[in-house]
């Protein structure tokens, strides 16, 4: 598991660089304006209407997919894989028909503040992306077929060719004033991503048939199982929305600001946290189809202390450095001061929820791998309403920095929640070695964090802003796993043992 999940992890920087490498350049071109926050909800609007319903399929589909495998063979499950994919076709066709007559309302419903010229915008680019929902659902359901295969490469590596085409329709879109290219080459750019992923499925297997059978038990099971998870990832698209159209009305831009920002906090989620979970969740779906419930918690607390190693020292970095990093990796072109303010607001306030973020994956997939997707869809309905609630508190009084905060307090307490809940259900982890790891892990992190700052300010006099916080940034990965290892994580010291194998192996 560690080797697969180190593997991901180093892939998914080198595609996560890249879609930073996006997001700058659309900063670049286009700042946080009305013409961005247009082009990003349009972009929003089909993952909101069939993001969810994308999540809770693909979810329900690998332990349904494991078990059929077990009971019936290999052929019954990929005849489910087969109908399971033309039935969403053929909902995806309805939600396209619908989206494409009341597009004008739901772009009012998104974003309110929208006027004008922006809003027809915004309804231009929308009716252009919510065809791609047709090959959007078809990749997850391809993505999960390919890590069922423990094929993990190609669906880290996916957005690779997605952010290259994206930036190319960027900088096309600013060079002949052409802003439709904006919304075209995302749509282009999810239609190579399926044609790349049906590629290697059919060389690991699978063949497309065309099998209608919504009757099917199978489906049927696999809905028992995804229904939950839909509600439940409704209500992560719920507060989405909530927030993009506060941000529309607190300030032009305010959208924008908020997506550079979750932008920053979802690097660390899609590089430690998607990693770990990634290789976990097949691998505890096959335990608890087998009933192997030691196992299960011995995964699971693994990938636990995992992310606390990884997750906590990058949200203590964050705190510490969120202006210098917004500033550094955005702040050119038509990303102005103000813009920078805006959107260092919000990515320190996201940052206080990273571990909650990430722990609460983890900790969904757990029950999802035992059949129980009800648990984390209650949990997640009780998070959505505190974050709401928050969400028009603390926008009074922090604006945007407000929205990004009512979203890590609800993250974090949707999280203890689940915790408690797993803990019933499959018996206590043992809570003394985790509880005295995060405690190591984050007593190292804050002497990382006061170490580098203290370098920081001592540096920026001589060597600016931009090569301050690279040195500083350096240095606290020094200072943090040295404390770390001296410390005795546990981890932390096998990684260690790892690397000396392989040196000791070589020589």
């Amino acid at each position: 598991m560690k080797k697969a999940v180190i593997l991901i992890m180093v892939l998914t920087i080198f595609s996560k660089f890249i879609g930073f490498f996006r997001d700058v350049t659309l900063a670049y071109f286009y700042g946080a304006s009305g013409i961005s926050d247009a082009y990003l909800i349009s972009l929003t609007i089909p993952t909101v209407i069939f993001g969810f319903v994308a999540t809770g399929i693909s979810t329900g589909y690998i332990p349904m997919y494991s078990r059929i495998e077990e009971k019936y063979g290999e052929q019954n499950s990929k005849d489910y894989t087969n109908n399971l994919l033309n039935i969403l076709w053929a909902l995806c066709t309805v939600i396209v028909v619908l989206g494409l007559i009341f597009t004008q309302p739901l772009v009012r419903i998104f974003a309110s503040g929208f006027e004008g010229d922006i809003l027809q915008l915004a309804v231009t680019f929308t009716r252009i992306s919510i065809v791609g929902i047709y090959f959007t659902m078809t990749i997850r359901i391809l993505s999960g077929y390919l890590n069922m295969k423990k094929y993990y490469v190609v669906p880290t590596l996916i957005g690779l060719p997605l952010n290259i085409v994206l930036i190319l329709s960027i900088i096309a879109s600013s060079k002949f004033d052409l802003v439709l290219m904006l919304a075209i080459g995302n749509v282009v750019a999810i239609i190579i991503q399926f044609l790349i992923l049906l590629f290697f499925a059919y060389r690991k297997g699978f063949k497309y048939q065309f099998i209608f059978k919504p009757k099917d038990e199978h489906i049927k099971n696999m809905l028992i199982l995804a229904i939950p998870v839909i509600i439940g990832s409704s209500v992560n698209q719920i507060n989405k929305l909530v927030d993009r159209t506060l941000a529309s009305q607190i300030s032009i831009g305010g959208i924008s600001a908020l997506n550079y920002a979750n932008t920053l906090n979802l690097f660390v989620q899609g590089v430690f946290v998607v990693s770990i979970s990634t290789v976990m969740y097949p691998l505890i779906s096959k335990m608890a189809s087998k009933g192997n419930m030691e196992g299960l918690k011995r995964s699971v607390s693994q990938a636990i202390n995992g992310i606390n190693l990884l997750v906590i020292p990058a949200t203590v970095g964050a705190l510490f450095f969120a202006e210098p990093i917004v500033a550094l990796l955005f702040g050119r072109g038509a990303f102005d001061e103000s813009d920078v303010a805006l959107t260092a607001s919000a990515f320190f306030f996201y940052s206080i929820g990273m571990i909650g973020y990430g722990l609460r994956e983890v900790l969904s997939r757990a029950f999802y791998s035992l059949q129980d997707t009800r648990t984390p869809m209650i949990n997640a309905a009780i998070a959505m309403v505190l974050n709401i609630i928050l969400n028009f508190i603390l926008s009074r009084y922090l604006g945007i920095g407000g929205l990004a905060l009512a979203t890590s307090i609800s993250a974090i307490f949707g999280t203890l929640l689940l915790y408690i809940s797993l803990r019933k259900k499959i018996g206590p982890f043992d809570m003394k070695q985790l509880s005295a790891s995060f405690v190591k892990i984050a007593a190292a992190s804050i002497i990382m964090g006061v170490s580098a700052r203290l370098l920081y300010t001592y540096t920026l006099p001589f060597l600016g802003s931009a090569m301050g916080l690279i040195l500083s940034i350096l240095a606290a990965g020094v200072i943090y796993f040295a404390l770390v290892y001296m410390m005795k994580i546990e981890d932390a010291e096998q990684i260690v043992k790892g690397i000396k194998r392989k040196l000791t192996k070589r020589s």
